[in-house]
């Protein structure tokens, strides 16, 4: 379920990327996950009579880093390269592990990753470098500009949202965290709008089509098979599985657009998926996952 919501993720690529000539990227956002709210509060309806304090905490804290990592990623692409924020966000594949790393940010019951999980990010990684750099092209930490230093904070909030819900998922109903995070992620990004951009819109028709499949498809859906999926899913392996959207990125381009892969992102995408496949397939010490490590008297 967690790679259909990749394979949505990777193939709306190209209508938004239409859809963007219409509309400003923040206020996209905002539009994009106001419709969201409004068809999970309808759909869901009936949790909002049994909503507890701890999961309006919970879908706070998920929300905001959820709108951490949209609205820095969006807000950085206006002040560098479109190849060097891929290969920032791409550090979400690095940092999972490493903040799992850490017993505090570690979800109860569960073990530091194994070497198989560090080795696979450092392969996704390499992966996302090569689908999404230039032949030749290099990184110089030293030149990095703000709107670098913004897409690491993108790659920061995403790898939190993902660490977040592993946490939260397994203490809480599913839809209850899906509509609390996307509420939450809408005020935030309502809040901080003004701060990043200047808003504009021309309404079109690319515009209404980009903005229904994205809201619904690609955030109310998709988000909700996520909080479900990381009930039963390490952080880390959630994280691996998440690199594949750039792979299906470049496979709707190739579809839509006729665009090729080269040698260099073909290997690329081969990286991700032997990186997915060093962290799946290998045998693994049993451990309880995020769901199994909750105790029945904190559910």
């Amino acid at each position: 379920m967690l790679l259909a919501v990749v394979v949505v993720w990777g193939s709306t690529f190209v209508l938004v990327k239409g859809a963007l000539t219409d509309v400003s990227p923040l206020l996209f956002n905002l539009l994009r996950m106001t419709i969201a709210f409004v068809a999970l509060a309808i759909f869901y309806r009936s949790h909002w009579r049994r909503m507890t304090r701890r999961a309006v905490i919970s879908g706070a804290v998920v929300g905001a880093c959820l709108a951490m990592g949209y609205q820095f990623q969006t807000a950085g692409l206006r002040m560098t390269t479109p190849s060097k924020s891929a290969f920032l966000t791409g550090l979400v594949v690095v940092l999972v592990p490493l903040l799992s790393a850490v017993p505090g940010l570690r979800p109860h019951g569960a073990h530091p990753p194994r070497w198989n999980a560090y080795l696979g990010a450092l392969l996704a990684f390499d992966g996302i470098v090569l689908l999404t750099t230039p032949a030749g092209a290099t990184f110089d930490f030293r030149a990095m500009n703000r709107g670098d230093l913004l897409t690491l904070g993108c790659a920061l909030g995403f790898a939190l949202h993902v660490i977040a819900l592993a946490h939260t998922s397994p203490r809480m109903d599913y839809e209850q965290l899906a509509l609390l995070q996307i509420g939450f992620c809408t005020v935030y990004m309502a809040v901080s709008l003004h701060i990043f951009e200047h808003p504009y819109i021309h309404w079109t028709g690319r515009l209404l089509i980009a903005l229904g499949i994205a809201a619904l498809l690609a955030t109310a859906a998709a988000f909700t098979i996520q909080s479900w999926a990381q009930q039963f899913l390490p952080a880390t392996h959630t994280a691996l599985i998440l690199a594949l959207e750039p792979v299906f990125a470049w496979l709707t381009s190739f579809a839509v657009m006729g665009e090729r892969l080269n040698l260099r992102s073909s290997s690329g995408a081969i990286f991700i998926l032997g990186g997915i496949a060093l962290t799946e397939i290998l045998p693994a010490r049993i451990q309880p996952t995020a769901h199994e490590g909750v105790s029945l008297s904190e559910k």
